[in-house]
Formats: structure tokens, sequence, C-alpha cells
């Protein structure tokens, strides 16, 4: 059964797909697109804690851990205790720095890549995410999934 948003997570995924392909085509098979913020982040702001990390990118501390973790069996980063023994701040490594320029020119392209191809698009995908964010705002996913969450509203085909 396909859900209504398949499509859009299927672009994504082939976009997620083909920027790794770029790396790897340099050499660079252990960057995967979901390194680049966070590698980016280090680059420019030295080593942070993940809770800190995860505050700056504006994602959960479970999925930045994760994130993390995988950056570091790739080599790009690995873990210090911090001022506080409690805390363990995350360090680019030499290979993690020597990759941040590479990183930050896929950003800027892959950036002016996506305006093109949202500038091409009969409804901006910007304008429609923007428009999500406000309809969520005013009534909330949790609101409508309780609204929709009985037997009586649930049918097959929606």
């Amino acid at each position: 059964m396909e859900g209504r948003w398949d499509p859009l997570f299927r672009v994504l995924r082939a976009i997620d797909s083909e920027i790794e392909q770029l790396y790897e085509r340099r050499g660079k098979a252990q960057m995967r697109s979901r390194f680049a913020l966070p590698l980016l982040r280090l680059a420019h702001g030295g080593p942070v804690s993940i809770k800190e990390l995860a505050a700056g990118m504006g994602h959960t501390h479970s999925a930045v851990s994760q994130t993390v973790d995988a950056m570091r069996r790739a080599g790009l980063v690995e873990t210090r205790p911090g001022s506080d023994a409690r805390i363990r701040e995350v360090h680019l490594t030499d290979e993690g720095r020597a990759l941040a320029p590479t990183v930050e020119r896929e950003w800027l392209a892959t950036e002016a890549a996506v305006a093109e191809l949202d500038d091409s698009l009969s409804t901006s995908l910007v304008t429609l995410a923007a428009e999500l964010e406000e309809a969520l705002a005013s009534r909330g996913t949790r609101e409508r999934l309780e609204a929709h969450f009985s037997e009586s509203t649930l049918r097959p085909d929606q």
C-alpha cells in the first residue's frame, strides 16, 4: 500500500543517492549526505557536544548521536572528554577536516541545483513547505491524527 507522500520520499531518497554518488566518483565513498551539515558545523564552529550539535542543527539528540556514530565509523570524527568529564565533545579527524572543503562545495552545488529545480516547478516546494509549517503550527499532526483515528473514520483507500 502506497502512502500519499511516498512519491515525495522516493524523490528525496533519489536526490540523497545522487549526492552520495558524487562523493563516490570523487573517491570519498565514506561520505553520506546526512554527514554534511554536522561536518560543516564542526568545521566552522569547532568541537561541540552532541547536545550542542543537535540543538544547532534543529535535530534530536538521538538522531545526531546516531549520525555522529556513523561518522566515527567512517573516520570523519572522534569524541573526546570535554572540560566537564561527563560530556564528550565531537571533533573532526584529519580526514574530516580534509573533506570539509569538498563538502562545502557540494552543499553550495546542491543548494544551487535545488533552487534551479524548485524554479522549474509549477508550484515551489519551498513555498509549499512554508505553507505546511504554517498549517501545522495552527493545527499540529497529533491533533489531526486524533481526529482521524477511529474505526468509523478510517477506510483502506485513505
